[in-house]
């Protein structure tokens, strides 16, 4: 960032320091215009002329006002506006007082809409002309009452032009971020709707097979002793059905593949026997990594195993990219009743690329939505003095095991 530009962002946090600079500005602009001699012998000349006191005091207060031109801009040009009238009137020769009613009509203008710009304008207008053509020392034509004229319908002009530009970038914001919005939700929608789709499919598919073969195997297990020849044949029923209800899983998951996927893995799952290769994976990327566990002895259904390993891997991974390259990670994974925790914590500091936000990220949303989908909770965010937590509670029987046991 420029030093321009950090002067630009801390005046705009600042808005009354702006002002009051504008109205010091403002102020030596008046002084100095004091000074001038607009009807020298060939031209304009700096001959010094000394104000009297009353100008003096209209130009300090004018520019007193419009420090205060954001909080109560219709005041401010009430103000601005007396202390032209009084100079115009009273002033010989006169003062640019008039220049501080130009900045509160240009604030006015800029801050509300055209019918309220329309209305003070012309008010100011024919205010300040009127006073200066009627009752000021100068003649009625002087360029001096012309150039209040011309310079109170600028600064009217130009507020409502700033206004304007003000409201169609709003607009185009505001639409931008419809837009934005509108894609998002229809692209949830979508998705959702694809998964109920999807899950649809696998339902009719599971179901309808699954109880083929529950069958089946009901006719295969009465008849073993008596029939062996309708109970192979019944075995047969059984094989012919799980390779169809497989087929069509697989064609089915296949949907969501996109092209360049890697073919899906013919060895079994991961799941936490393999804790030890994984944080030995890690290790030999450069990421220190020590492991804790009590939970020797128990065994895991393969979906509570594989999210665990997942869990684990995905925290690891988020380490190594976001932690640093001095960060320590430790994995620790507890029985505790009925359910078994998983934690993952380091002491990193973030990178550029930054932290995965609390909640946030494709990695996090992925293993919040494999460990709800097993009706456990997943916590993650900064810890207190740096570094990241990810904590999973996984139940060890899960519906369908508790199920399976109880049949």
């Amino acid at each position: 960032m420029t030093l321009l530009s950090r002067a630009e962002c801390r005046l705009q946090a600042h808005p009354l320091a702006l002002d009051a600079a504008l109205a010091a500005g403002v102020l030596l602009c008046m002084l100095a215009g004091s000074f001038v001699d607009p009807h020298g012998e060939h031209s304009v000349s700096w001959s010094i002329r000394s104000p009297d006191p009353l100008s003096l005091l209209l130009m300090t207060l004018s520019a007193v006002a419009l420090v205060f031109r954001r909080s109560a801009p219709m005041t401010v040009l009430a103000l601005t506006g007396a202390a032209s009238v009084i100079e115009s009137v009273t002033g010989d020769p006169r003062a640019p007082v008039a220049m501080s009613a130009v900045i509160a009509l240009f604030t006015v203008a800029a801050g509300t809409d055209r019918p309220t710009t329309l209305r003070a304008g012309l008010l100011t207008m024919t205010v300040l002309t009127g006073a200066a053509m009627l009752a000021g020392p100068l003649p009625w034509y002087a360029q001096e009452n012309l150039g209040i004229l011309a310079w109170t319908g600028i600064g009217a002009t130009a507020g409502d032009a700033v206004r304007s530009r003000r409201a169609v970038v709003q607009a185009i914001r505001d639409r931008a971020e419809r837009a934005e919005r509108t894609r998002e939700e229809e692209a949830r929608r979508r998705v959702a709707e694809e998964r109920l789709r999807i899950a649809r499919d696998l339902h009719d598919v599971v179901a309808h097979h699954i109880a083929l073969v529950n069958v089946q195997a009901g006719v295969a297990a009465h008849v073993m002793d008596k029939r062996p020849d309708q109970a192979k044949e019944a075995l047969a029923h059984v094989r012919e059905a799980s390779r169809s209800a497989l087929n069509e899983l697989r064609a089915t998951v296949g949907l969501l593949r996109q092209s360049g996927d890697p073919e899906a893995p013919t060895e079994p799952a991961p799941g936490l026997d393999r804790l030890d290769e994984l944080a030995g994976t890690f290790r030999s990327a450069g990421l220190q990594v020590e492991v804790a566990r009590t939970d020797h002895g128990t065994k895991l259904p393969a979906a509570v195993d594989l999210a665990a390993y997942r869990v684990i891997q995905e925290a690891l991974t988020n380490v190594q990219k976001h932690a640093g390259s001095e960060a320590k990670a430790e994995v620790s994974v507890v029985r505790v009743g009925p359910n078994i925790e998983v934690t993952v914590l380091d002491n990193g500091h973030p990178t550029d690329d930054g932290p995965p936000a609390a909640g946030g990220g494709h990695g996090l949303l992925g293993m919040r939505e494999r460990v709800t989908a097993l009706r456990g909770t997943l916590t993650t965010g900064p810890r207190y003095g740096g570094g990241f937590r990810v904590h999973a509670i996984l139940p060890v029987k899960t519906r369908t095991a508790t199920t399976g046991e109880n049949a």
